[in-house]
């Protein structure tokens, strides 16, 4: 009887062990996908660090909509600005002027 007890729990534990082992692979990362920026577009800072380098200044805001970055910022004139960026390629779609500074 405890023979029997044990090769069952033996058994048990095997097959528990054996499927976790194969759902393991299922939560990995695949090697494809390494970052959300390689897949999803630019970062919010990778959009920040070409607004600078462009000459923006004083970010009030960087949102991240579903097709845009809604951006609130400083131009170069000193006009304060909401810019529509395009979150693969860091392109300006749109500028609406707000206010002079």
């Amino acid at each position: 009887m405890r023979a029997t007890t044990l090769i069952a729990t033996l058994a048990l534990t095997g097959g528990i062990l054996g499927a976790g082992a194969a759902l393991v692979p299922a939560f990995a990362q695949s090697p494809g996908m390494n970052t959300a920026s390689q897949t999803d577009g630019l970062t919010m800072q990778q959009v920040q660090t070409r607004l600078e380098a462009a000459g923006y200044r004083d970010f009030e805001k960087i949102e991240r909509e579903r097709n845009k970055f809604e951006v609130k910022a400083t131009d170069q004139q000193g006009q304060r600005v909401e810019l529509d960026i395009d979150p693969m390629t860091g392109e300006i779609l749109k500028t609406e002027v707000k206010r002079s500074k």
